[in-house]
């Protein structure tokens, strides 16, 4: 199982995004949560505030959903992360039943 974690300029965009990978049966599930960020951007330090999205998928579904998650994001450069993980075993087989 993979975790695909994805940070947002606010909530519409992440239910957005979320809504377009369920649609298109890439992911399994998408829980977003509210996070404050640091980071470098354009020689300064940026704080902001964010939406993570936290997506389950099947790992084979990682490149395309960077193609789609590009297509839709306002950030010039957006992170979008794959983190393998391992769940229970009824979750797991739930998860692939749901993807692609």
């Amino acid at each position: 199982m993979t975790i695909i974690y994805i940070t947002c300029k606010d909530e519409k965009e992440a239910v957005k995004i979320s809504k377009h990978l369920l649609e298109k049966r890439l992911i399994a599930c998408s829980n977003m949560h509210p996070i404050k960020s640091m980071y470098w951007w354009k020689g300064k330090i940026a704080d902001d505030k964010e939406i993570v999205i936290m997506a389950k998928t099947k790992e084979k579904n990682y490149k395309k959903i960077k193609e789609e998650v590009k297509k839709l994001h306002s950030y010039d450069v957006p992170c979008i992360l794959k983190i393998d993980a391992q769940a229970n075993e009824s979750y797991e087989n739930w998860v692939n039943k749901e993807v692609k």
